[in-house]
C-alpha cells in the first residue's frame, strides 16, 4: 500500500488543496490519504473525495511519497512527534502552517539529516482554483521536491518560489490577504444598505466590482496608482471617497497591519 499524498489535518485548506490535485487530475482518489482527528472531516473527504480517511497520523505517514503537514502551527509539534517515526526515510515533506521554520521541522522530524522539507504558504482562493502560493527549500530539499511541491499548489492556482527568510511577509500579504478584502467588502456593503441599498443588491455590487478590478489588475500592465488615477475624476467621487480615507490615514493603518500580521509570523516561529 502507497500513497503519492498523505495529509495530516483534513481541514479548509487541505480540502482546497485535495479539490486541486483531484480537479486537474494531477493524482487520483486511491492516490490519497488524508488524516484527522475529526470524525466530521474524515467522513468529508471519504465522501466528497474518495479518498482513504484515517484518524491515527501515523497511519498516513507510513505509506505516503509526500507528506502534506496541515495542521495549526500551535498544534505542530505534537502533530511531529506522531509521524517522526512511522514516516518513510525518503518521504517529502510540504509544510502550509504559518510561522513554522523548515529547521524546526527538520528538528522534530528527528533530527534527519537528510530530512527534505519544502515550506509553502497557500490561500482560501484555492478552493475556486485562483490560489496564491509561495514555496520556499529547506536545507535538504532538492530542485526536484521543489518542484513536486509546485505542482500540487500549481492544481488550483499560481506559485512563487521566495527565500524562506520572506515567508512571514507572504504569510501577512497573501495568506491573510483574502482577509482583507472580505473585510473591506463588509464595510462597503454595510455603508451601502447604509445608503438605502437592499443586502442582496449591495453583495452583488460590491462583489461583482471587486472581480473585476481583480481581473483589471491582473491583467493590466498599469501599476495600481495608476489604475487608480484613471477612475479619480479631479473634483468628483471618487476622489472625495480618497481625500476621506486619506484624511483618516487608511492608507498607513493598512500598511501597518500588514507589518502586524507579519510580526505575528516571526511570533509564531519562536
Amino acid at each position: 500500500m502507497q500513497y503519492e499524498l498523505g495529509i495530516i489535518g483534513a481541514g479548509n485548506m487541505a480540502e482546497a488543496i485535495t479539490r486541486g490535485v483531484l480537479r486537474a487530475t494531477l493524482l487520483r482518489p486511491d492516490q490519497i490519504v488524508a488524516a484527522d482527528v475529526s470524525p466530521a472531516r474524515r467522513q468529508l473527504f471519504a465522501d466528497q473525495f474518495g479518498v482513504r480517511a484515517v484518524e491515527a497520523n501515523a497511519d498516513a505517514a507510513k505509506y505516503s511519497r509526500t507528506l502534506l503537514l496541515s495542521v495549526k502551527p500551535q498544534q505542530m509539534a505534537a502533530a511531529l512527534k506522531t509521524v517522526a517515526d512511522a514516516m518513510r526515510p525518503d518521504a517529502l515533506v510540504v509544510s502550509i502552517a504559518a510561522g513554522t521554520t523548515t529547521e524546526f521541522l527538520e528538528r522534530h522530524l528527528g533530527g534527519r539529516d537528510k530530512t527534505r522539507v519544502v515550506r509553502a504558504m497557500p490561500n482560501t482562493p484555492m478552493l475556486l482554483g485562483e490560489g496564491m502560493t509561495a514555496v520556499a527549500p529547506g536545507a535538504h530539499a532538492t530542485a526536484e521536491d521543489v518542484r513536486r511541491a509546485r505542482r500540487i499548489f500549481e492544481s488550483a492556482g499560481a506559485v512563487i518560489e521566495v527565500d524562506e527568510s520572506l515567508m512571514d511577509a507572504v504569510t501577512a500579504l497573501s495568506g491573510s490577504g483574502p482577509a482583507y478584502f472580505f473585510y473591506l467588502a463588509e464595510q462597503m456593503i454595510a455603508a451601502a444598505e447604509k445608503m438605502g441599498l437592499t443586502a442582496e443588491q449591495a453583495r452583488t455590487l460590491v462583489s461583482r466590482t471587486a472581480v473585476g478590478a481583480a481581473k483589471m489588475l491582473a491583467e493590466s500592465s498599469d501599476a495600481p496608482q495608476e489604475l487608480r488615477r484613471k477612475v479619480t475624476s479631479p473634483g468628483g467621487t471618487t476622489e472625495a471617497a480618497i481625500r476621506h480615507m486619506e484624511s483618516q490615514r487608511v492608507p498607513d493603518a493598512v500598511r501597518d497591519a500588514i507589518v502586524a500580521a507579519e510580526r505575528r509570523g516571526k511570533e509564531l516561529s519562536k
